[in-house]
């Protein structure tokens, strides 16, 4: 069994240690890949926006499943270009993708169902969220509190587009629930929340994510499942109906109010760095699981496994970090980290026998632990013996 992991982040590292647990064993490649990943995987310096490339090289490995990390290649359509190519892919087709690519598209998708999400607003005036239509690594949505936090929102909401979408400022915790769909059901993962803020105590500007801890003690199994049900579930039934079977991982950004949950976004992948922290606990095999949501009805009966206990992920950034990020400093301390903890590369890159920095966000530290606090204590001791110049982290993951 070939796969090919479409990505170069944690993200994309966290899947390869995932599908490397699968019995029988798997053999992996990766396009491109980065040097953590190259310990599970052969890497190939194909991009992911690149999708004659993708299919070209899936071609010549005689691949049998692609796997797509990030979610520019899936809306762009390379999955539609490979599955046109009789390739099997994990991953949704243009045309349903569109329920992240664009926030009108999703809204309008949303409504038809009936699933609450914030009240849109018809012109710009604190408090309010801020969001970019389109696609923006993560880095599209504005909490504006007062007019400087909007003037300074709106000036970089257009730095992605000239659309955006303006809503009421809703007030609550923040919850990620991802659901594996095959086109007509969806099957949801564990409750993970993930921490978007540059420092402490939610302060500085929106980052792509700065850690994650799973499960979230306060969301029940019971809500979890009433999300799924209410919210993923709908969502599914909708796109088929549209004649755009959604295939994949559907990740829905909640917030949980006084009023129940709302639905903040959606996107059509695995979320960074969620997934650092819900794919170690995965009892289950992610490729045999995988290869049913690419079959209409294939999750049917599928059962999900885990462990019970919680895990935290750390992220350590580069200097400047989200502004700008830093480039080939030498990362010390890997060889430091204790066997039982989980260390994906995001960015990092390999150079005359050393692992440097090779972009904003650097490395990803989980931990397992009996509670989430044994968790992050095991998860910030082993982060704490990595180093590299301008180092930066967050101490209240999970906290």
């Amino acid at each position: 069994m070939r796969v090919l992991i479409a990505g170069s982040g944690g993200r994309e590292h966290a899947l390869a240690w995932a599908l490397a647990r699968s019995d029988p064993p798997v053999e992996l490649h990766a396009a491109p890949g980065n040097p953590g990943i190259a310990a599970l995987a052969t890497c190939h310096p194909v991009r992911t926006e690149d999708a004659d490339g993708l299919l070209g090289l899936a071609r010549s490995l005689e691949t049998d499943l692609v796997v797509f990390g990030p979610e520019a290649p899936i809306v762009a359509g390379a999955g539609d270009r490979l599955r046109g190519a009789g390739i099997a892919v994990f991953g949704p087709s243009a045309a349903a993708a569109r329920i992240e690519g664009s926030k009108s598209f999703a809204k309008d998708v949303l409504q038809a169902v009936g699933v609450p999400v914030p009240q849109p607003l018809d012109a710009a005036a604190a408090p309010c969220v801020i969001k970019a239509d389109g696609l923006a690594g993560g880095k599209g949505v504005f909490v504006c509190h007062d007019q400087q936090e909007l003037d300074t929102a709106l000036q970089a909401a257009t730095a992605f587009g000239d659309s955006i979408v303006i809503e009421e400022l809703l007030e609550g915790e923040e919850l990620s629930v991802f659901a594996l769909c095959d086109g007509s059901q969806a099957l949801a993962l564990p409750s993970v929340q993930d921490f978007k803020r540059a420092e402490d105590g939610d302060a500085g500007p929106n980052t792509g994510g700065m850690g994650s801890y799973s499960p979230v003690p306060e969301v029940s199994d019971a809500l979890v499942e009433e999300i799924r049900a209410t919210v993923h579930q709908p969502v599914v039934d909708e796109l088929a109906r549209r004649g755009t079977p959604f295939h994949g991982v559907l990740y829905a950004g909640l917030m949980l109010t006084a009023a129940g949950p709302r639905v903040l976004e959606f996107n059509v992948r695995f979320g960074d760095p969620e997934t650092q922290a819900v794919l170690p606990r995965l009892r289950s095999d992610l490729l045999e699981l995988m290869q049913r949501a690419t079959r209409p009805g294939g999750l049917a009966g599928a059962r999900l496994e885990w462990d019970p206990r919680s895990a935290v992920t750390v992220v350590l950034a580069s200097r400047g970090y989200p502004v700008s990020s830093s480039s080939g400093d030498v990362i010390h301390g890997l060889d430091l980290v204790p066997a039982e903890v989980e260390v994906t590369h995001a960015g990092t890159e390999a150079i005359d026998g050393d692992v440097v920095t090779a972009g904003g966000r650097v490395l990803n530290v989980t931990a397992f632990g009996e509670t989430t606090q044994d968790a992050r204590t095991h998860a910030y001791a082993a982060a704490d013996v990595i180093r590299f110049d301008g180092r930066q982290l967050r101490r209240d993951i999970a906290a």
